[in-house]
């Protein structure tokens, strides 16, 4: 069975989402229909991957041939259209960030459950080798108790983010490279460390006219271990997530590569292969709404790194701490 998707948003990454699996044997999903702010801009390029364009989102979800829908859209949009979805019947595969805020998160996985439709969230460095081998070495105690992680996200995307498009206004992109790369960060974090408890958050736009281009942030988690994260987006890309723990810290350098350097004896340096993460999202998505595993990033841990990017986002604005709800 294929599950036939709309794509919605077809600028820069709703093509890479529906150019990951289209052509792609075995991957459950494919991508029949769509819509897109700039249909004249995207209609060749749909015809090539055999997508049919809808003038809008409400004739998306009144296509029946249309099963799920995937959300690769402005974020100020997802709220209302993970919750429209839902009320069609459709599953939802949604970019992040979720939302922008805790309390319309909250509503749209309420909403999906009542209707009995798959929520997705595409934080695809979960499927990430490496990440799968840091959850195994925590859950093995390999590393002990971790008293600190360190995470890094940065990238040169601001460099191209002008007055007008809408990742460089203010309101879709609160904290600057938050949004487009920073939730990443704090979605590993979260995946790894469990919940955040406090935050406290510096964040200015040092060059840029439009946003913040850089944001620092030092927190405290549930289980009492500490952290500090930071994301630039105008420099050069680098990703880099580092656990501090009683025998030993593990670090993943870029994101196919782990270094774990023990207390006592010899460490390792180890080298991952490159798998496609956006394929691997969209096939966990789509085995999910065929009754397989459960989609692997539950819900209230969705709903909470919109709790903590909420809390970043006020812990900036008052120069204060603030507590992640």
């Amino acid at each position: 069975m294929m599950l036939n998707t709309a794509i919605v948003g077809m600028g820069r990454w709703g093509r890479t989402l529906v150019e990951s699996v289209q052509r792609k044997n075995g991957a459950g999903l494919r991508f029949v229909a769509g819509t897109t702010g700039t249909p004249a801009k995207a209609a060749a390029w749909a015809a090539e991957q055999g997508i049919r364009l809808h003038p809008d989102y409400a004739a998306v979800l009144a296509d029946p041939a249309v099963q799920a829908v995937a959300l690769a859209t402005p974020h100020k949009q997802h709220a209302e259209q993970v919750i429209a979805a839902a009320a069609a019947g459709k599953h939802v595969f949604v970019e992040k960030p979720f939302t922008l805020s805790k309390a319309s998160a909250e509503a749209c996985v309420a909403a999906c459950r009542q209707a009995g439709v798959v929520l997705a969230l595409g934080h695809n460095r979960r499927f990430l080798p490496t990440t799968l081998e840091m959850k195994r070495m925590l859950e093995a105690g390999e590393l002990g108790t971790v008293l600190h992680a360190e995470g890094h996200i940065s990238g040169p995307g601001a460099f191209g983010w002008k007055p007008g498009m809408w990742r460089a206004d203010r309101e879709e992109s609160p904290l600057g490279g938050m949004g487009a790369m920073g939730i990443h960060m704090i979605d590993m974090l979260v995946n790894l460390m469990g919940p955040f408890a406090e935050v406290t958050v510096q964040s200015f736009p040092r060059v840029s006219e439009h946003i913040d281009d850089t944001t620092a942030m030092l927190a405290r988690f549930a289980s009492g271990a500490t952290c500090n994260f930071a994301t630039l987006s105008l420099t050069a890309r680098y990703w880099r997530v580092a656990l501090f723990g009683t025998k030993g810290h593990l670090e993943m350098q870029g994101q196919d590569r782990l270094v774990f350097t023990p207390v006592e004896g010899q460490g390792w340096a180890r080298d991952f292969e490159k798998v496609d993460i956006e394929a691997a999202e969209l096939e966990a998505f789509a085995a999910a709404v065929a009754g397989g595993l459960a989609y692997p990033l539950p819900a209230e841990q969705a709903i909470h790194g919109v709790a903590v990017f909420e809390a970043m986002i006020g812990a900036a604005a008052s120069g204060s701490s603030y507590a992640v709800a």
